[in-house]
């Protein structure tokens, strides 16, 4: 459990527990706000909860988080692995690491979020690149990334039964290394099909993208450090996850 708020004895400045933290981590998160605009309702000042929060990012707290959420959800039989999609989104970014000129931007600056989504639309691998990176360079890693899972009966599970994708990932290699660890793939293939044939599967991660916008703090990317934007990226995925379990 979290520790609880404590005075020193004597006076001195006030130390405020992890729940009181996290909850201003997560206001900033949230509405976008800077670390100087959190409100004193929360106790923590916004110097601490930006300290705190650049040390948990170190940490990969917010990886653990994410995952702690993802257990529970598979314990209950939550997590459908029976069809998971693969997608990509990009943000504007000022600047910092891992970006790049966007594509489709006139090649302004802007970094990408990449996701798998179980077959409802949670989040389960999530990684981030410059805008730059092809989406089909981050299919690998992501794969990689999927974390073991607790399942309601029998061992943690790691794998999907079939990964769906659009025409950005049409490359025979993948499709080998996907068959190679026992994974049935649906991509769309360039020039021979429509990717409007994905879409009655595949809508449900184009709706995780829209709710990552509930998240303004990704609306444009303002952390220098990767680690930093990618705990946010991991704040809001755990966030989806958590309405889920408390529904």
């Amino acid at each position: 459990m979290p520790e609880a708020p404590t005075r020193p004895q004597g006076g001195g400045r006030r130390r405020y527990g992890d729940r009181e933290v996290l909850a201003a981590i997560i206001f900033v998160a949230t509405t976008g706000c800077t670390w100087a605009q959190v409100p004193p309702v929360f106790g923590p000042s916004g110097a601490t909860a930006h300290r705190r929060f650049m040390e948990w990012s170190q940490a990969r707290v917010w990886a653990k988080l994410h995952r702690l959420v993802l257990d529970e959800l598979g314990s209950r039989g939550e997590l459908d692995w029976s069809r998971c999609a693969i997608d990509s989104v990009n943000m504007r970014a000022l600047k910092g690491d891992l970006t790049g000129p966007k594509p489709v931007d006139r090649g302004k600056k802007g970094s990408k979020i990449h996701l798998i989504t179980e077959r409802t639309g949670l989040p389960i691998s999530i990684g981030i690149s410059g805008a730059n990176l092809h989406d089909s360079q981050a299919l690998e890693p992501l794969v990689r990334g999927i974390p073991p899972i607790r399942s309601r009966r029998g061992p943690r599970r790691r794998r999907p039964a079939k990964l769906h994708g659009d025409k950005g990932y049409d490359y025979d290699h993948l499709r080998r290394w996907l068959r190679q660890r026992g994974i049935r793939h649906r991509i769309a293939r360039k020039g021979i099909e429509s990717s409007k044939r994905l879409g009655r599967h595949r809508w449900t991660i184009e709706r995780t993208m829209s709710w990552l916008a509930g998240c303004r703090r990704l609306h444009r990317r303002y952390e220098r450090k990767a680690v930093h934007f990618l705990a946010f990226t991991s704040i809001a995925c755990t966030l989806i996850c958590y309405r889920r379990l408390t529904k």
